[in-house]
C-alpha cells in the first residue's frame, strides 16, 4: 500500500496459466476456507486469474482494521498492483457479498474502464443506513458484527463466528448502557461500535465522508448484477442502488429471494448468477445469462418471477387504513377516538424475527407479542380472494405522544387461517422535534409520520387476514429509545411515552401496499 503497509493475497491462476481477466475479491474474513475453495478455485477452472485479498490488519494483513475507513484506497492501490502483473490480461471485475461488496462499491467509480463487470451480493454501497434504520440505532446488527471482527483478530478466531450471537445477546440482556456493550460482548471498548454511537445516523457528519459511496453509484459504467434477500439488512439500501444505476441510464440484473443475511441457501445462486456475468461481461458469452433482468421469489406464493424492473412493471399503491375496532381496511376510516399505549424504556418492547446481520431472520409466529399491552394490532378481515404485493412498503400515520422523542416501529403479517401471524417485513421512524423526521406539528400535538418498510415480494392467500402492528420498540434489534433526546451514548434517565395513534377522515392513518395482479 502506498503507505507502506503490506496486505496478504491468494492467487488462483486458471490452467492455461496465462495472461486472462483477473476476479478481485476483498474480504475482511480471511482467504482461505469457503472463500478459496468454493469462489477461488470456482472462478479459475472459469478461465479467470483470482486474487483474494485479506483487508488492512487481518488475517496476516498488516495495519489496523478501519472498518469502511480504508477500502477506497486500498482498493485502488491494489487494482494498481494487479495491472502490473505479467497474467493481468487488460480487464478485471469484482466480487463479493456483505463487506465484500461493500469494497467493489469504494473502488467502482474510481476504476477506470478496465473494470468490466460487478457481482455484488447482500450488499449496499454504504451502511450508515442499515446502522441508523429510520434513525434508530440498530443495535443487535452493529454490535454482533463488531463483536464478529474483533474475535476474528485474536488467535483462534474462527470460533467468533459462532460465538459472535450468543455474545451479543448476552450484552443486550445485560441491561447495561449501550455504551458499555461493547465490553460486555468482547471484553474490551471495540473502536468501530464506539464510532457508531458517536457518529450518528446524519450523513453530513464528517465520519461518514469517506465511508459513504452512494452518491457516485451512477457513475459507475461496469455491468452490475445484485443477489439480495427479504429478510436481508441491506435489502432497502441495495435497492436504493440499483434505482440509481437505472436512473442513470444502466442495465443491472437483480435478483431476490427468501433469503437473510447469512442464509446458507444463497449461496449456490451466487456462484451460478456470478459466473454467468463474468462469461458474459469478461469472455463475452452471453449464452448463460437469463432474458429479464429482474427475478424475485414471491413469498406466500412460493414462485420465482422474471420481470424487465423493479419495481415491478403494472404495480400500484393500495392504502389499507387503520380502522376504529383495530380493523384494517381498503376503505376509508370513520370518525373514531384514538388508540392508546404505553412505551416504558425500561421495559423495551421485543421483537420476535426481522432482519438482522448474524442472527436467523426468517419469519416466525408474532402471537406472543401480539399479547402485549404496548403493541397495537390492526386486522382485514378474511380475504375471499388472494392479495399479491410487490414492491416498496410504507406506513403514514397520525401519531400524539407525550414526549417528542419517541420511534414508530410498523410491521407487515399474515396471519394464516390456523391463526398464526407471521410477519412479512418492517420498518421503523425515530422522531426528534425540529430535525424534520416527525413529520408537521397540526398544532394539537399530532403529527403525521411516514415510516419506510422493507418491500416485498408477497401473496396473502384467500381465507388469510393481513395484520399491521403499531408499537415504539423492537429490542434488541433497534436500541431502546429513552424518550428524552439524550444522546446514545449517554446513561440517563428514561421517560415514558404514552403514544396516541389516530385514524379518522382527516387523519387517516395507513399502510400503503404494493397491490400487483396474482398471477394463476
Amino acid at each position: 500500500m502506498p503507505d507502506g503497509v503490506t496486505l496478504l493475497a491468494d492467487h488462483y491462476a486458471p490452467a492455461s496459466g496465462g495472461r486472462a481477466p483477473v476476479i478481485l475479491m476483498r474480504s475482511p474474513y480471511g482467504r482461505r476456507g469457503w472463500l478459496g475453495l468454493v469462489y477461488g478455485r470456482g472462478f479459475a477452472r472459469q478461465g479467470f486469474h483470482v486474487v483474494i485479498q485479506s483487508c488492512r490488519g487481518g488475517f496476516g494483513s498488516g495495519g489496523s482494521l478501519d472498518p469502511l475507513g480504508d477500502e477506497h484506497d486500498d482498493g485502488l492501490a491494489t487494482v494498481a498492483w494487479l495491472r502490473e502483473q505479467p497474467w493481468y490480461g487488460g480487464s478485471f471485475a469484482t466480487f463479493g457479498p456483505s463487506y465484500l461488496g461493500y469494497t467493489q462499491w469504494a473502488i467502482a467509480p474510481y476504476a477506470g474502464p478496465e473494470l468490466k463487470a460487478m457481482a455484488l451480493q447482500i450488499t449496499a454501497s454504504q451502511f450508515r443506513d442499515a446502522a441508523y434504520v429510520g434513525g434508530a440505532f440498530a443495535l443487535e446488527s452493529a454490535l454482533s458484527w463488531t463483536t464478529l471482527t474483533d474475535g476474528l483478530s485474536r488467535r483462534f478466531g474462527g470460533a467468533s463466528v459462532l460465538t459472535a450471537p450468543r455474545l451479543t445477546r448476552r450484552a443486550v440482556l445485560s441491561g447495561r448502557p449501550v455504551a458499555e456493550l461493547d465490553v460486555v460482548s468482547a471484553g474490551r471498548p471495540l473502536r468501530f461500535y464506539q464510532d457508531l454511537i458517536t457518529h450518528h445516523a446524519d450523513p453530513h457528519v464528517p465520519y461518514w465522508d469517506k465511508r459513504d459511496f452512494s452518491p457516485k453509484v451512477g457513475e459507475v459504467d461496469a455491468a452490475v448484477t445484485m443477489l439480495g434477500g427479504w429478510y436481508d439488512v441491506f435489502l432497502p439500501w441495495q435497492l436504493k442502488d440499483y434505482a440509481a444505476l437505472r436512473a442513470a441510464g444502466r442495465r443491472p440484473y437483480l435478483t431476490i429471494g427468501p433469503w437473510y443475511h447469512i442464509d446458507a441457501r444463497h449461496g449456490r445462486p451466487t456462484l451460478i448468477e456470478a459466473t454467468a456475468w463474468f462469461r458474459a461481461h469478461l469472455l463475452g458469452d452471453f449464452s448463460r445469462l437469463r432474458p429479464d433482468p429482474v427475478r424475485i421469489y414471491v413469498t406466500g406464493a412460493g414462485e420465482w418471477r422474471d420481470h424487465s424492473d423493479w419495481p415491478v412493471p403494472g404495480m400500484r399503491e393500495q392504502r389499507w387504513h387503520l380502522q376504529h375496532g383495530f380493523g384494517l381496511g381498503a376503505e376509508g376510516p370513520r370518525e373514531a377516538g384514538p388508540d392508546r399505549f404505553r412505551y416504558h424504556p425500561g421495559h423495551p418492547t421485543p421483537v420476535i424475527g426481522g432482519p438482522v446481520l448474524l442472527g436467523d431472520s426468517r419469519p416466525r409466529d408474532q402471537r406472543r407479542l401480539e399479547q402485549r399491552r404496548d403493541v397495537l394490532v390492526y386486522s382485514s378481515p378474511a380475504l375471499g380472494q388472494a392479495v399479491e404485493t410487490i414492491g416498496p412498503v410504507r406506513a403514514e400515520l397520525f401519531v400524539r405522544s407525550s414526549t417528542p422523542y419517541v420511534d414508530v416501529v410498523v410491521r407487515v403479517c399474515d396471519v394464516h387461517p390456523d391463526g398464526r401471524s407471521v410477519n412479512v417485513c418492517e420498518g421503523v421512524r425515530r422522531l426528534s422535534p425540529g430535525d424534520g423526521t416527525g413529520g408537521e406539528d397540526d398544532g394539537d400535538g399530532v403529527r403525521r409520520v411516514e415510516v419506510d418498510l422493507w418491500p416485498m415480494a408477497h401473496r396473502f392467500g384467500r381465507e388469510h387476514r393481513i395484520r399491521v402492528h403499531v408499537a415504539a420498540g423492537a429490542y434488541p434489534t433497534i436500541a431502546r429509545n429513552p424518550g428524552t433526546g439524550d444522546p446514545l451514548a449517554s446513561d440517563g434517565a428514561m421517560v415514558p411515552a404514552d403514544i396516541e395513534v389516530f385514524h379518522t377522515p382527516d387523519r387517516p392513518s395507513a399502510v400503503v401496499l404494493p397491490l400487483c395482479a396474482p398471477r394463476g
